[in-house]
C-alpha cells in the first residue's frame, strides 16, 4: 500500500492545501478546539516552516492527494518545567495520517524523513507533547525513540512531554 506514496517538503504553492489538510485532520482529532481560527504556526506557515532555520514541514501524497503530514518548529520554552536552554531544540507538531493509510508504517516513514532533515540541520533535541486520550500516541512516540520527560497532572489533557536526543 505504501509503494505509491511520496514524501516531500512543502513548497510555497502547496501551503493552502497543506493548511486545509491539517485543519481538517485537527478538527477530527480535537473536535473541542476552535476549528475556524487558523493557529499562528499555520497562519504564518511560510515564515515558520519554510523560511525559518529551525522549521520544516513534510507531507505524504498518494495519487496527488495529501494523506499525511508532520513538521517541526523552534521550541518556544512555554513549559517552565522543561529546560532546553543551550541545546538546539525543535518541537514536533501536526502529525496527521488519514485513517485509511494508518497502520502500515506511514507515520514512522514520515517521521524518519523529518528526523533526517533535523539531524542534517544541526538540531540536537526533538521535543513533543501528546495526550493519553489519543489512542496509541505515547506508544507510537516511544517506538520512534522518544522518552517521557514529564506528565502534567491536569484533569482534562494530562499533557505528556517527550524528547529524543539526536
Amino acid at each position: 500500500m505504501l509503494m505509491n506514496i511520496t514524501i516531500t517538503e512543502v513548497h510555497p504553492s502547496e501551503i493552502p492545501h497543506t493548511v486545509d489538510f491539517v485543519m481538517r485532520a485537527r478538527a477530527g482529532i480535537f473536535p473541542l478546539l476552535d476549528t475556524v481560527t487558523v493557529p499562528p504556526d499555520l497562519a504564518g506557515f511560510e515564515q515558520v516552516y519554510l523560511d525559518g532555520e529551525d522549521g520544516k514541514f513534510l507531507i505524504a501524497r498518494s495519487e496527488g492527494q495529501i494523506i499525511a503530514a508532520v513538521g517541526y518548529l523552534p521550541f518556544d520554552h512555554r513549559f517552565p518545567q522543561l529546560d532546553y536552554r543551550g541545546r538546539r531544540t525543535v518541537e514536533i507538531v501536526r502529525l496527521f495520517v488519514t485513517p485509511e493509510f494508518r497502520g502500515d508504517g506511514l507515520a514512522s516513514r514520515l517521521c524518519q524523513a523529518l528526523w533526517a532533515h533535523a539531524k542534517a540541520g544541526g538540531i540536537e533535541v526533538l521535543y513533543l507533547h501528546t495526550h493519553p486520550f489519543l489512542p496509541g500516541a505515547i506508544r507510537f512516540w516511544e517506538k520512534q525513540g522518544f522518552a517521557v520527560t514529564d506528565v502534567e497532572n491536569d484533569p482534562v489533557w494530562n499533557t505528556t512531554h517527550m524528547e529524543r536526543v539526536l
